[in-house]
């Protein structure tokens, strides 16, 4: 299932469970879909919507910034809550844990191994210029 047919799915979910917070967000974030698909006059998929999706959030953000320069507690408050209603549309971020172990966890060295590497990418060019 596409992600703006999940959003329609989850808009009539709402509706029947009357979660009237949950359903303005979700109509604003088909809304914001809709106008996207009608300027690139194609359908989107899942990746150009996921972006939408990103800008909403970047959006809310700067606005909870504005609202609590200005007192709107309770405004910040309601864009937090949409913020975290659009997160979880998008797929999770990886963790540091998860990016250093991928990066690193199929290399394996051994002092011996380390030491080779080292010498022939950083110290053997060196000797190559001096030598030249």
């Amino acid at each position: 299932m596409s992600l703006i047919e999940q959003i329609q799915k989850d808009i009539t979910t709402a509706m029947k469970a009357r979660d009237e917070q949950r359903l303005s967000t979700l109509r604003m974030v088909k809304t914001a879909l809709k106008n996207r698909e009608i300027e690139k006059m194609a359908a989107l998929d899942d990746k150009e919507a996921q972006q939408v999706l990103s800008t909403l959030i970047k959006q809310r953000k700067e606005s909870i910034e504005q609202f609590l320069k200005g007192g709107r507690k309770e405004m910040a408050d309601k864009e937090a809550a949409e913020i975290v209603l659009i997160e979880t549309y998008l797929p999770k971020a990886a963790g540091e844990e998860q990016i250093v172990a991928g990066r690193f966890g199929q290399v394996s060295f051994d002092q011996h191994d380390l030491g080779g590497f080292l010498v022939r990418h950083f110290l053997a060019p060196a000797f190559e210029e001096l030598l030249n």
